[in-house]
């Protein structure tokens, strides 16, 4: 295992482990109302990695994996929790994965499309944010159906409610909290995408890489959060 010293220098080089979640995906992170305070899988595993380093954690809010790209440019997280897609590998490097969420698609109440199977068939128009992981599966997926790219999930819903598209593509669990905000809308049955979840760090971060491993494996193994 890499020295701390040489450890921190990667993961947390202005003394704080800056870690980067997506609060898009309710899956892995939620804002307590209440408190303030993150929750979920992505907030309790950046606590146990600060806990095992000794270091100060600060967890920086993304409102999409897209923004999370976009600021690895400009340097603004040292670790990020963001779907290990291939397209995504030239510029960083991933954990194995601490825990998978799925994908599918939300419908009109009205609509006929009552599964997966049911959505890629010719005419059929699917919303789908374009940085997205499981739209990246989605495109290697889809023979008939048309996809339309949109900038963020919240887009793809939008075009769903202005009847722009007939199915959005999206993560389960962000889908039916929709459905439960928003009457007259449905996931249909079944998932077309299986997302692992990982750490990713700098391509250039060799010593925190080889870490993450490390520490992933034995967190999960440990019985702790991963489905």
């Amino acid at each position: 295992m890499p020295e701390r010293d040489e450890l921190l220098t990667e993961i947390a080089p202005t003394g704080v482990i800056r870690a980067a979640v997506n609060m898009s995906n309710a899956a892995l992170v939620q804002l307590d109302p209440v408190t303030g305070v993150l929750t979920g899988p992505s907030a309790q595993i950046a606590i146990a990695l600060a806990a095992e380093l000794d270091c100060c954690l600060s967890l920086v809010r993304y409102g999409s994996a897209a923004d999370i790209l976009a600021a690895a440019e400009g340097n603004e997280w040292d670790v990020a929790f963001i779907a290990p897609d291939p397209s995504r590998a030239d510029r960083l490097s991933f954990s194995p994965p601490y825990t998978t969420v799925t994908a599918s698609f939300l419908v009109s109440d009205s609509s006929p499309l009552g599964s997966v199977g049911h959505v890629d068939v010719e005419g059929v128009r699917i919303a789908a944010a374009k940085t997205a992981a499981y739209t990246k599966q989605l495109e290697r997926q889809v023979r008939n159906a048309i996809l339309l790219h949109t900038e963020n999930p919240a887009s793809a819903l939008d075009m769903l409610i202005s009847s722009q598209c007939d199915a959005a593509a999206g993560l389960t669990e962000s889908l039916s909290r929709f459905c439960e905000e928003n009457p007259g809308f449905r996931v249909v049955e079944g998932t077309f995408s299986k997302v692992p979840q990982a750490i990713a760090v700098h391509r250039r971060c060799v010593h925190a890489s080889t870490f993450l491993s490390d520490f992933i494996q034995q967190h999960c193994s440990a019985g702790k959060p991963s489905n």
